[in-house]
C-alpha cells in the first residue's frame, strides 16, 4: 500500500514538472502591443491620440481615440457606470463599465496616489450612488491636460484590448488585454478635445497609469513614434521590441538609438531628463546646473524658461543672418520669410543640439525646428515660458514628431534616435497589416 501511493506521489510529480516545463518553454510569438497613434489639428493645440478596443458588442470591437498623456495618474473617458451588466443593458454604442465602491482598497490607493490637489478641484465625497446597487461610488478628479480644468469621474473596473506585434508584423489573432482601474467622466468633460477623442490615456510612472497594468511576457518599455502627418497614424510599441520601420524592414530601429537616464521629480508622475547644454552650431548655451526637463505630449513645442530662451534666441539669430527676418507669429517669437519673390523656398538651418547627461546628444533637425505657420513665414518652434517657469525646459511634441523614442521603465532610461527623415523613414511606416 505505501509502495503504492509513493508510486502515485512520483508520476503525480513527474506531471506537474512536465506541465511546468511546457508553461516554461511557451514562448508567445509576439514581443510589444502595438497600438495606432492618431494626430490631431482641431482643437487649440496640436495633440496626438492612441487608438483602443474597449468592449466587445455584437461580434466585434467598438473603438476609441485616448489622448496620450505622460503626466496622468490614471486612465480616464467617456463611459457609462453600470452594477448590473448584462448583455443588451448598455445603451447602443456606449460603454459600459462596472463602477469601484469607495469601501473598496482601490478607490483609498488611488485617491491617495494621484497629484490633483489644484485649487479648481472641489474636494471628494462618498456621497454618490448607482439605483438599486447599495453601495457608495468612488469620485476622484481628473484635469483636462488641454484646459487644466478640473472635473470629477467615478472610478471603474474596465478592459482595454490591443493588438500585438512582433515589430514587424501585426497578429489577426494574438491580442492582448489589460485591465486597469480607469475612470468614467460626463461627456461635456471633454468638450476641449479633439473630434472622436473621448479619453485620456495615461502612460506615466504612476502605479495606476496603463504601463502598471501590462504584465509578462511584456515588459515595461514603451516605445513611441509621434506621426508629422494626419492620414497616417504613428505607433506606440509596447515591449521589448524589435521594432521595424518600412522601407528599411530589417533594421531594427533601436540601433538608431542613443539613451540617456531617466529622472524623477517628487510632484510629477511624468518622465524628465537632464540636459546639461544646448549647442547651435559649436556655440554652448549654458544651462543652470540641475535644471529640470521634462518630456511632454501635451505641450506641442518647447518652452525654455527666459534666461535659456534668450540664448538659445541670440544664437539662432547670429547663425541665420543670410535667412530674411519676419514680424514673429504668436506664441513663436522668432520668425522668417520664407519666399523670395512670390516663390516660396526651402528653409535649411542648423541643428539643435540637446546635450544630456551620459554625454549623449539629441539632435533637433529643421523638420522638428522650424514650424511652417503660414505660406511665406516659418517660426522657430520654441517658446518663452516666463522668467521662473519650473520646469526649465519642456520638450514638446513637435520637437520629437518622426524621431523614435523609448521610455524604459526597466532600466529608467530615455531612448532617442534623432529624426528618422535622415534614415529615410518616418513614424508614419509602420506596417499595420494584420497577418494571422
Amino acid at each position: 500500500m505505501l509502495f503504492l501511493m509513493q508510486l502515485i506521489f512520483l508520476v503525480l510529480a513527474l506531471i506537474v514538472h512536465k506541465h511546468d516545463q511546457v508553461i516554461a518553454a511557451f514562448v508567445p510569438p509576439y514581443s510589444s502591443a502595438v497600438i495606432p497613434v492618431h494626430k490631431h489639428v482641431d482643437a487649440v493645440k496640436p495633440l496626438y491620440s492612441v487608438e483602443i478596443m474597449t468592449t466587445f458588442v455584437n461580434s466585434s470591437y467598438l473603438h476609441a481615440n485616448f489622448l496620450i498623456d505622460l503626466d496622468a495618474p490614471f486612465i480616464w473617458h467617456d463611459c457609462i457606470l453600470q452594477w448590473n451588466t448584462f448583455p443588451g443593458s448598455c445603451p447602443t454604442d456606449t460603454l459600459c463599465t462596472y463602477p469601484v465602491s469607495c469601501e473598496e482598497y482601490q478607490c483609498t490607493e488611488v485617491r491617495t496616489t494621484y497629484s490633483y490637489q489644484s485649487p479648481l478641484c472641489s474636494p471628494v465625497t462618498n456621497d454618490s450612488t448607482i439605483p438599486d446597487w447599495g453601495y457608495c461610488t468612488c469620485p476622484v478628479n481628473v484635469v483636462d491636460p488641454i484646459t487644466g480644468s478640473c472635473s470629477q469621474a467615478l472610478l471603474n473596473y474596465d478592459e482595454f484590448t490591443v493588438n500585438t506585434s512582433d515589430g514587424r508584423n501585426v497578429f489577426n489573432n494574438e491580442l492582448y488585454g489589460a485591465y486597469p482601474n480607469a475612470a468614467c467622466a460626463p461627456s461635456s468633460a471633454f468638450q476641449s478635445f479633439p473630434a472622436n477623442v473621448s479619453g485620456v490615456m495615461a502612460l506615466s510612472t504612476s502605479p495606476y497609469a496603463l504601463p502598471a497594468y501590462l504584465y509578462d511576457p511584456l515588459k515595461r518599455i514603451i516605445g513611441l513614434c509621434l506621426p508629422s502627418n494626419l492620414s497616417n497614424p504613428g505607433i506606440l510599441l509596447y515591449g521589448t521590441g524589435p521594432y521595424y520601420l518600412l522601407p528599411q524592414s530589417n533594421i531594427d530601429v533601436r540601433t538608431y538609438l542613443s539613451y540617456t537616464p531617466l529622472l524623477t521629480h517628487p510632484d510629477s508622475f511624468g518622465y524628465f531628463i537632464g540636459v546639461n547644454s544646448i549647442v547651435i552650431k559649436a556655440r554652448s548655451i549654458d544651462v543652470p546646473i540641475n535644471t529640470t526637463t521634462k518630456i511632454s505630449t501635451t505641450e506641442p513645442y518647447t518652452t525654455l524658461r527666459t534666461d535659456i530662451y534668450n540664448g538659445v534666441v541670440r544664437r539662432f539669430i547670429k547663425v541665420t543672418q543670410r535667412i530674411p527676418p519676419a514680424k514673429p507669429v504668436a506664441p513663436f517669437g522668432l520668425c522668417f520669410n520664407t519666399s523670395t519673390n512670390g516663390t516660396q523656398v526651402s528653409l535649411k538651418v542648423p541643428d539643435i543640439e540637446f546635450n544630456l547627461q551620459g554625454g549623449k546628444k539629441w539632435s533637433v533637425s529643421t523638420s522638428n525646428s522650424m514650424k511652417q505657420v503660414t505660406k511665406d513665414v516659418a517660426c522657430l518652434a520654441f517658446v518663452d515660458s516666463g522668467a521662473t517657469s519650473e520646469p526649465a525646459i519642456v520638450i514638446g511634441s513637435f520637437q520629437f514628431e518622426d524621431n523614435f523614442v523609448v521610455f524604459d521603465l526597466e532600466n529608467s532610461t530615455f531612448g532617442f534616435s534623432s529624426s528618422l527623415l535622415r534614415k529615410q523613414t518616418s513614424c508614419s511606416n509602420f506596417n499595420f497589416t494584420l497577418t494571422n
